[in-house]
């Protein structure tokens, strides 16, 4: 470094060209400087309701006490659990009384503009009207996109419906849990139907079908290759099959699709005692057909009633609802055993690596939570 402060790397004989001068800084005292922390956000917090007032807004038909009341249902925290339980207790003796309706069918069968339709027309009968519509929670990030509001504009907006779309994922029983619940809290507001929407075609329809009263599937259209691929086993469980969109040019296709699902039909085992599985036309958009499915479904209603087949249906439901509630709280129990959350990661490796086989993995981890259990 020079004395004139320029590095010894600038040209002395032209100064000019190097404009860079190091100066010395400057010094100061050094100040205390004090650092106030910030208070933290938290979030404004309501008064939840009691459960009385819970009971009482659900039994008068208030609209945010039905939501609030649903949402702590759906709650997996547990003291929100216990308390759902307990509302649901003084609920029950007034739940029981509505027809409970699931649906269910293939992607673009035209499932939000049929239940938009058949609720609006089952609104104007006078008819108090709930959807749960059941969304499937992603396998990837838990979420659910619970878009079936939008779907139905005029239906959500009739003062005598209520659309609770829910995700089916979630511990403590899922759609067994939860599903059924929510239908509790909506018989006991009130509502004389209940329609429960199913998302394509798979595990959850054979869950729904153990639930309800009356189940029906919703077809599409040019049943050639679609009859091939359709699986035999929904098809046994369906108490209809309701062809949708038989309007405009497709009108043609839709009966004779109509047809060909009778046809096959009379060769199946009918999903009720005493009652003949039909397959029937209509159209959302046209309104044509709507009525004819109500008054089916009112058919169903009496002949069951009448030959005892509805009252057992209903208690050989809530036979399997107790099991599968079993099944749920035994699996909850055994993740959550500490012995077997530590020996759980240990055991996946071995039998990864093929040191050890799956059913010795499985026993010894049964092992830990038995011992455990008769420690406790």
């Amino acid at each position: 470094m020079n004395d004139d402060k320029k590095p010894e790397w600038s040209d002395p004989e032209h100064p000019e060209s190097f404009s860079t001068v190091i100066k010395k800084g400057v010094i100061r005292k050094e100040e205390a400087v004090e650092i106030k922390k910030t208070s933290r956000f938290q979030k404004r917090s309501k008064n939840d309701p009691t459960i009385e007032e819970l009971y009482k807004g659900v039994l008068t038909g208030d609209r945010s006490v039905i939501a609030r009341a649903i949402t702590l249902i759906e709650s997996n925290a547990e003291h929100h659990f216990k308390k759902s339980q307990e509302l649901l207790q003084r609920l029950l003796p007034h739940s029981g009384s509505s027809i409970r309706i699931g649906i269910t069918g293939v992607p673009g069968a035209g499932k939000s503009t049929f239940i938009e339709a058949f609720g609006m027309f089952l609104c104007n009968l006078g008819l108090k009207v709930a959807v749960l519509a059941i969304d499937p929670s992603s396998s990837i990030s838990g979420g659910s996109i619970l878009g079936d509001k939008t779907r139905m504009e005029q239906l959500a907006r009739n003062p005598r419906a209520y659309i609770r779309p829910s995700p089916s994922g979630g511990k403590l029983g899922g759609v067994h849990r939860k599903t059924r619940e929510t239908m509790l809290v909506c018989e006991a507001a009130g509502f004389d139907v209940i329609l429960i929407e199913t998302v394509g075609v798979g595990q959850s329809e054979v869950i729904v079908r153990n639930m309800v009263d009356f189940f029906m599937l919703l077809v599409l259209t040019g049943a050639g290759d679609e009859l091939q691929g359709m699986k035999k086993g929904i098809m046994e469980i369906a108490d209809t099959i309701i062809v949708n969109k038989a309007d405009g040019d497709n009108k043609i296709n839709a009966l004779k699709t109509k047809e060909e699902y009778n046809r096959i039909l009379h060769f199946l085992q009918p999903a009720t005692k005493g009652w003949v599985t039909k397959a029937h036309a209509c159209s959302s958009l046209a309104q044509v057909g709507i009525e004819e499915i109500w008054n089916m479904i009112r058919t169903f209603e009496e002949s069951t009633k009448e030959n005892g087949v509805f009252y057992d249906r209903r208690r050989e439901q809530t036979k399997d609802w107790i099991y599968a509630m079993i099944m749920d709280q035994l699996q909850v129990s055994f993740f959550q055993n500490p012995e077997v959350k530590l020996l759980l990661p240990k055991m996946e490796n071995e039998v990864i690596c093929g040191d050890r086989t799956v059913t010795s993995a499985v026993e010894n981890l049964f092992k830990v939570f038995y011992r455990n259990l008769k420690m406790d």
